[in-house]
């Protein structure tokens, strides 16, 4: 099991990317949680293996078809054991 923080700046706010985000995560068997944060973007943790994170960057450097992905920052980070994917508010 890996985990990975990830950072996505753009338009991605406001156009059902976290929505995107928590689907995407449960058709691949992501576990973990998407945010919006106060800057306009959207951070997101997750825990898979490292094909299923990968098919789930690729997703979210796409996003939905109303957003606009200018970047999407990734980064280990320390595994947490999540259970589910959640969408914080």
């Amino acid at each position: 099991m890996k985990s990975r923080h990830f950072i996505i700046q753009g338009k991605v706010q406001g156009v059902g990317y976290r929505y995107f985000a928590a689907k995407e995560a449960k058709r691949l068997g992501v576990s973990g949680w998407v945010r919006n944060l106060p800057d306009g973007g959207v951070e997101v943790r997750a825990e898979a293996d490292e094909q299923n994170l990968q098919d789930f960057e690729a997703a979210l450097n796409r996003g939905p078809s109303w957003s606009r992905v200018n970047e999407c920052r990734s980064a280990a980070a320390p595994e947490e054991g999540f259970t589910g994917f959640k969408i914080k508010w």
